[in-house]
């Protein structure tokens, strides 16, 4: 149970007391230093969590995967009968790839991911991507930074507030040392996890991205991912092949999509012994895939992006390997077999461009486009198209190949595959995973979509009475008095001389009446009414501004006057808290 809020020996208001704002500022301070140390830590484990990926790599499968390998058969299948163990006995909450389950303790559980659940989660992803299932890293990553953050948090006794921030934060330290690309994780837990962000909070996540991202280049160094040649646009027309590989992430998104949300359903609502069996299934399965000729499919695939890149697969076998990596991705995610979707989404995408990059090269000999610049941005156009986070993906493209000359074919490519995705496949796969396991987390591309209302959508045209600020009390009491409309009216506007404004009720001006009565010596009689009125003025409001925003004023205020941007002291209208609420009840 929460506790209630600490007040001070007088008994005055929190917000008024030094006591309280001294620990407020040295928890802000302190939130501000665990972030470094969250990313560092993460930054470590991810490391580890890589290293240990490799070795069970090839340990497993061996330095060189090649077809007709009878252990491509067996590493993944035994593998998947451990992890369905593990998943069942032990690791119960590391399914999936990790970022709904941030989410959900984001939204649901306070920031709370157990000690269990990271270990499980980093354990298990190991031995699933290392023994071939065709899964990746990033989003485990991502899970276990969180985990990191929600550890850490609980151990120096945050507030629950502090304690629910942590965890995107967390997770963009995890993703920015998988990825080596601090900005990428940014963009992306602001995309998919938080959706807002306030200056603390992005500070936060900076901080905590920038850290582990340095401890994870001291370890594999500060070069990109990837390393293509510069892209030089001679013709404008070899954008239409940018455009074309656009419209191809599209719809390969929308098949990637649609298999992933039937399967995992599907296998889900199987019983429990055949559920047991699924991770061992979906390992023979790929493993099939890599035994007769397609070993590039089975786990992350880094290795085949690059060699893509370097246009060492043919037309047909580029088309075979995004074919079948969907698949593959779709047995083992559907299997409940932990691991992330990040890395299938980038090698489907490096093949799919890589095949239009082939084809426009045969066809236009005489553009200048490389095979390696067109698998590049098929990434960034998958990613965009199926993760649906264009701009978290136009970041990736660029950080992970250091290429920045590439930024206009990206753009283009991406957009338009993230708008064929939308009309293709209104729900994100994200927020399809979510309803399938019958949780209601927040959806963000629809909260970027929503139309809030602002002031002008409410706005009514200055009726309240106006008084001049300037005016003495005695003559204000005078226009009062003479003029019955005024009187009558619950509230008047006082316009004072520093071009602020006072909304103040009759009975305000009715207390500061009776005290001259009809006295006109009386000592603060001659004085200007905005003076008897104070120095507080109503709040500065504008008509492009969120409507929610006004309603913590009307407690104070009678009416809120909405100025005009370019002339200080005009009003574009006014609002009353029945005008705010009768616009939201319009909606």
């Amino acid at each position: 149970m929460e506790s209630p809020p600490k007040m001070t020996i007088s008994g005055k208001d929190p917000q008024e007391s030094g006591e309280v704002v001294q620990p407020a500022m040295r928890e802000e301070r302190l939130f501000l230093l665990l972030s470094i140390f969250i990313g560092i830590i993460s930054g470590l484990l991810v490391v580890s969590f890589r290293m240990a990926i490799e070795w069970l790599s090839v340990l497993l499968l061996g330095s060189a995967p090649a077809p007709h390998q009878v252990r491509l058969l067996i590493a993944p299948t035994v593998a998947g009968i451990v992890i369905a163990l593990l998943t069942r006995f032990v690791f119960p909450q590391v399914r999936g790839s990790g970022v709904n389950q941030t989410k959900a303790a984001l939204y649901i559980h306070n920031g709370y991911i157990s000690i269990k659940t990271m270990i499980g989660k980093f354990l298990l992803s190991a031995l699933a991507i290392g023994s071939g299932h065709s899964l990746g890293p990033e989003d485990p990553s991502l899970q276990i930074g969180a985990g990191v953050a929600s550890k850490i948090g609980r151990s120096v006794g945050l507030s629950r507030e502090r304690l629910r921030m942590l965890a995107p934060i967390g997770a963009a330290a995890g993703l920015a040392a998988a990825f080596n690309a601090p900005i990428s994780a940014i963009l992306f837990v602001i995309e998919e996890v938080i959706g807002q962000w306030t200056a603390g909070v992005l500070g936060s996540i900076v901080l905590s991205a920038v850290s582990a991202v340095v401890v994870a280049r001291w370890f594999w160094g500060a070069q990109p991912m990837f390393r293509i040649p510069s892209v030089t646009l001679r013709d404008p027309r070899e954008l239409l092949a940018y455009a074309v590989l656009g419209v191809v992430g599209g719809v390969a998104s929308l098949f990637f999509a649609k298999a992933l949300g039937y399967l995992r359903p599907k296998l889900r609502s199987q019983p429990q012994w055949f559920q047991m069996m699924q991770p061992a299934l979906a390992g023979l399965l790929v493993g099939g895939i890599g035994y007769f000729g397609l070993p590039y499919v089975m786990g992350a695939g880094y290795g085949a992006i690059d060699q893509a890149m370097h246009g060492q697969f043919a037309f047909k076998m580029l088309l075979l390997l995004a074919v079948f990596k969907i698949i593959a991705t779709t047995l083992s995610f559907s299997s409940g077999t932990p691991g992330g979707m990040f890395a299938p989404t980038l090698f489907t995408g490096a093949m799919l461009g890589a095949a239009v990059g082939s084809f426009e090269n045969h066809i236009f000999p005489h553009l200048t486009g490389s095979v390696g610049s067109y698998a590049l941005v098929g990434m960034g156009v998958l990613f965009a198209a199926f993760l649906r986070a264009p701009l978290t993906s136009v970041f990736m493209v660029l950080e992970v190949s250091g290429n920045y000359s590439i930024i206009l074919p990206v753009i283009l490519a991406n957009t338009i595959a993230y708008l064929i995705s939308r009309s293709l496949q209104p729900v994100p796969i994200f927020e399809v995973f979510t309803h399938q396991d019958g949780l209601y987390l927040p959806s963000m591309e629809e909260e970027r979509e929503d139309s809030h209302l602002r002031f002008e959508d409410a706005l009514l045209p200055v009726s309240a009475p106006i008084l001049q600020g300037s005016e003495t009390v005695w003559n204000s009491m005078k226009i009062v008095r003479q003029h019955k409309e005024i009187a009558a009216a619950p509230a008047v506007l006082v316009q004072c001389k520093d071009g602020g404004w006072y909304a103040a009720k009759q009975q305000e001006l009715e207390a500061i009446f009776a005290e001259i009565g009809d006295d006109s010596d009386h000592p603060d009689a001659g004085t200007p009414l905005e003076e008897r009125l104070g120095t507080e003025r109503t709040p500065l409001m504008f008509p492009d501004q969120m409507l929610s925003s006004a309603l913590p004023y009307f407690r104070r205020w009678p009416l809120i006057p909405i100025s005009n941007r370019a002339m200080r002291g005009a009003l574009e209208g006014v609002l009353s808290l029945e005008d705010v609420l009768n616009r939201y009840q319009r909606q």
